[in-house]
């Protein structure tokens, strides 16, 4: 049995790892965990496009209903946000997706839901992970039942976005949905608000046809080379595999980074949509959050990387925006979750509201007013065996600068099993830091830093790195 839960649920390759016995190891740990906690539970079961996804969510739904537990599963293909918007939405105990989000086509894998419409957090994954294999797998289908979930999740984003707004605006829209679970729901809902709307690969595939699916830039050629070809288009959304995560485009086909998304959507939820509440960032996402929003009525938490981390600030605080680095954005009124669909219709209504017809036109008067974000990453491959002992030991022995800028702070962050598997260094002056991440699964660590320039960023992080040595 090789089954390891990371940070959103159980990822792994097909056939050797993800297969029909250790998916079933799976669903009756969850059933055994589901019946310790509710009574007369019920959950719902949905999957993306790839190979054997509905044959496991077949496979869960009906373990499910074997252990006495309600199971609705879905009819089709489906988003992980739609299965995290049902499970709030009719009140269920639990939600099981079946995907691998952005990760290869030969990965699959499984997320869970809880009841409030989010990412189980740790200590839910680790009371599962502990029924691993301890009972029989029992299986009926008298308890599943087959539904629709797509038409109530698409009724909630016609409340949540301005389609009034989007009707008179006359933008052209170019989606992406890189052959995944996004399929034509972004162009039907804008279609059906007048709004001219074309998608690019929009029938899911096992394989996404060749591509990752992973909206970055350099995984978005087909979306770039559209948009330039034709010319006419006010900018391009890309979802990934699962559609919880976006990616934009600009109408000229150059990437708009994740860092700079985060900062445009968020000054449309408070300067133009007047929403109030705080926000809830990763560690690794701009500091410029901090800059230009946090104030004696709005703090910004910084968290771990990882979407359940944001989760938790969003189920216990009055948080108005989570974002991560990796483009999964979640929503007060919505789901503490990350959706990809949704966050695509706030763009498209944000250029509507700024009454321009191109997203260039609205970034280039957005970098007036914020200036450039300069921020890089490195992910640098360490073979030794002391990877996880690295961020510890930093800490305890920290220094007190990082080239010429003195350290002013520290954060650190813990991994589910209670090591210190991040670092952040707050660095002097103006939104500079940073950031050091050893991967408790791939000989990686990595580093992402901020600062005043391009230059001044890649000192840091090659200084960072220093501590490698």
């Amino acid at each position: 049995m090789n089954i390891l839960f990371g940070t959103d649920g159980w990822r792994g390759l097909l056939d050797s790892e993800m297969n029909f016995e250790n998916v079933s190891i799976v669903a009756q740990a969850f059933s055994d965990y589901i019946n310790k906690r509710f009574e007369n539970p019920k959950v719902v079961v949905g999957y993306d496009g790839r190979k054997y996804s509905k044959e496991f969510a077949q496979l869960f739904a009906e373990i499910c209903s074997g252990n006495k537990i309600e199971s609705i599963l879905s009819d089709d293909i489906i988003p992980t946000p739609v299965i995290s918007f049902t499970v709030k939405n009719k009140r269920l105990n639990a939600g099981v997706m079946i995907t691998a989000s952005h990760n290869p086509a030969e990965y699959n894998g499984i997320k869970f839901k809880a009841y409030y419409g989010g990412p189980f957090l740790t200590e839910e994954t680790i009371e599962v992970e502990k029924l691993l294999g301890n009972s029989k797998i029992i299986k009926d289908k008298s308890l599943v039942k087959i539904e629709n979930l797509l038409s109530d999740y698409i009724k909630q984003l016609k409340k949540f976005v301005d389609l009034k707004v989007i009707k008179k605006s006359n933008l052209r829209i170019l989606v992406d949905s890189m052959s995944g679970a996004g399929q034509m729901i972004i162009e039907n809902i804008l279609k059906d608000a007048n709004i001219e709307a074309d998608t690019i690969f929009g029938t899911p595939c096992e394989n996404f046809s060749g591509r990752y699916a992973e909206p970055i830039e350099k995984n978005l050629s087909p979306l770039k080379e559209s948009l330039q070809k034709d010319g006419n288009y006010s900018f391009g959304i890309a979802t990934d595999g699962d559609a919880d995560r976006v990616g934009i485009l600009l109408d000229d086909g150059n990437w708009l980074s994740a860092q700079e998304t985060i900062l445009l959507l968020t000054d449309f939820l408070i300067n133009t949509k007047n929403l109030s509440g705080h926000l809830v960032k990763t560690s690794s996402v701009t500091d410029k959050l901090k800059k230009y929003f946090e104030n004696e009525y709005r703090k910004v938490f910084n968290v771990q990387v990882g979407f359940k981390y944001i989760c938790e600030k969003m189920i216990s605080e009055n948080v108005v925006f989570g974002c991560e680095e990796s483009g999964g954005y979640g929503y007060n009124g919505h789901i503490p979750e990350r959706d990809g669909i949704l966050s695509g219709l706030i763009f498209v209504e944000m250029l509507a509201k700024s009454g321009k017809k191109k997203l260039s036109e609205y970034v280039e008067e957005k970098r007036k007013q914020f200036g450039n974000i300069n921020y890089d990453r490195i992910d640098a491959e360490y073979l030794k065996d002391d990877r996880i002992d690295l961020l510890p030991k930093l800490f305890t022995k920290r220094p007190n600068k990082i080239g010429n800028y003195d350290i002013i702070e520290v954060e650190k962050y813990l991994s589910s099993r209670g090591i210190i598997n991040g670092l952040k260094f707050v660095l002097e002056g103006d939104t500079r830091w940073l950031l050091i991440r050893a991967s408790e699964t791939e000989p990686i660590v990595r580093f992402y830093a901020e600062g005043q320039s391009k230059e001044e960023v890649k000192k840091i992080l090659n200084q960072g790195m220093e501590f490698l040595k």
